[in-house]
């Protein structure tokens, strides 16, 4: 996948949600949905709930989708900080630009992911450990949107 692209979508993830980003304007009843645009690119990130969630990241060039990913996820136990994955999720990293980095820790809380396959069609899933003990899972998939 082109450079480019993979750059924006970083940049994208860290300007919206990981990064506490403002809301848009919703497109469903009780949906969030942010939104980050540059130049001739646009990302959109639209999910329901909170405790327990779905949601959806795009990208579009022209107004032209071309990649997409859908997520699912819940909180499972106590003590769980939508700060620290939002933290986690800061640490994309460029190879694996779906959720966050393979493993990321800080005082008590481990994160994890994990993922199968490329940009252009993969599967994978995320956890969070407090004190070894999963609180958090989400599982994701995506790839290519071809028209």
């Amino acid at each position: 996948m082109n450079k480019k692209i993979i750059e924006f979508l970083i940049k994208a993830k860290k300007a919206t949600y990981a990064g506490k980003g403002n809301e848009s304007d919703a497109s469903r009843p009780n949906s969030h949905d942010l939104l980050y645009c540059e130049g001739d690119m646009k990302y959109i990130d639209t999910y329901l709930g909170s405790r327990s969630f779905v949601g959806e990241e795009a990208l579009w060039l022209n107004d032209t989708p071309f990649w997409s990913m859908n997520y699912m996820g819940r909180i499972l136990g106590e003590g769980f900080e939508g700060d620290f994955l939002k933290e986690a999720l800061l640490q994309v990293p460029e190879d694996m630009p779906y959720r966050g980095p393979v493993e990321y820790s800080k005082d008590r809380f481990i994160y994890r992911c994990k993922a199968d396959g490329d940009f252009t069609w993969f599967t994978g899933h995320e956890e969070i450990l407090k004190d070894g003990v999963k609180i958090y899972e989400c599982v994701f998939h995506g790839g290519e949107v071809i028209q």
